[in-house]
């Protein structure tokens, strides 16, 4: 199988990679030379966008930020793939674009596999992330081999865009989960409790939950977390800001209120707004604590 990826950033550099150790025929690309060098140390195949050959391609898979980015590179490949190449498409982006782009593959002869993933760069790195799909199972079956490497969890959910719906709902849930375990933590500060006790508690009772153990907003109290690592993310801020507007233009969609949604997404578009968007989304938390004005 060969495998053309678009897309060599958070996501996309360590999936790439672990594609690539596994063996997989890929060739990666960017528009950022420093993203193509940071692939090419691994000694993977890294050519300008231009100077891709996506002719023998068996699939084109993209990881890019914004459903614009993933119509501009279907655009430019569109006409010079084979017929019956797959898309398979692992960005979150919003229905409506991936229905556009399934309809344009579908009268070329090519098909469009909805995969947006979960589980952050640590999981595109160790080949533990929850694949989230849509497509006809015929094309989901042609591509497993590449969710398997790259996942432990695949769950398919029916025609193409299907993916994108769940990612849109699963991504309100952590957003919303997120608001609540930074204003927890918070409010412990506030009342003078000791985080690491007060993240051992949780983490044994009713609150626990993949944000507390894994986004824990506090520094100093998970090994590893964005917050004990000066936030870097992690899954930027301005991305949770963007799937939480995918989340409520889903929701609108169908005419479904979804009140917390939307003041999740309110707060954490804030928070990017205000210079924070390349932060992990705990970073959040700061903006909680009396006197921080980040």
């Amino acid at each position: 199988m060969r495998v053309v990826q678009f897309g060599l950033g958070t996501m996309g550099l360590p999936m790439a990679r672990t594609l690539f150790d596994a063996g997989i025929d890929l060739v990666a690309t960017d528009v950022s030379a420093a993203a193509r060098e940071a692939f090419g140390a691994a000694g993977g195949a890294a050519p300008p966008p231009t100077d891709v050959d996506v002719s023998t391609a068996d699939v084109v898979l993209t990881m890019l930020p914004e459903g614009e980015h993933v119509a501009a590179v279907h655009a430019s490949v569109r006409e010079d793939v084979a017929d019956g190449t797959v898309f398979l498409d692992c960005s979150t982006i919003d229905v409506e674009t991936t229905a556009a782009l399934h309809t344009a593959a579908s009268e070329r002869g090519l098909e469009l596999v909805d995969a947006p993933v979960s589980g952050g760069p640590e999981g595109a790195a160790a080949g533990t992330l929850s694949f989230m799909v849509g497509g006809r199972d015929d094309a989901v079956e042609r591509i497993r081999p590449l969710l398997d490497t790259l996942g432990s969890r695949v769950t398919t959910f029916g025609p193409t865009g299907m993916g994108q719906a769940a990612k849109a709902c699963h991504n309100m849930i952590v957003g919303i989960t997120g608001l609540a375990v930074f204003e927890g933590f918070a409010l412990a500060d506030a009342l003078g409790l000791d985080a690491s006790a007060f993240h051992a508690l949780c983490s044994n009772a009713a609150a626990a939950c993949w944000t507390l153990d894994n986004r824990c907003p506090v520094p100093d109290v998970v090994d590893g977390a964005p917050s004990s690592n000066g936030y870097e993310p992690g899954f930027a801020a301005r991305l949770m800001a963007k799937d939480l507007r995918l989340a409520q233009a889903a929701a609108a969609s169908v005419s479904l209120e979804t009140s917390f949604g939307r003041q999740a997404a309110e707060r954490f578009t804030e928070f990017a707004e205000a210079g924070n968007g390349d932060l992990d989304y705990s970073a959040l938390y700061r903006t909680l604590l009396p006197g921080d004005d980040s």
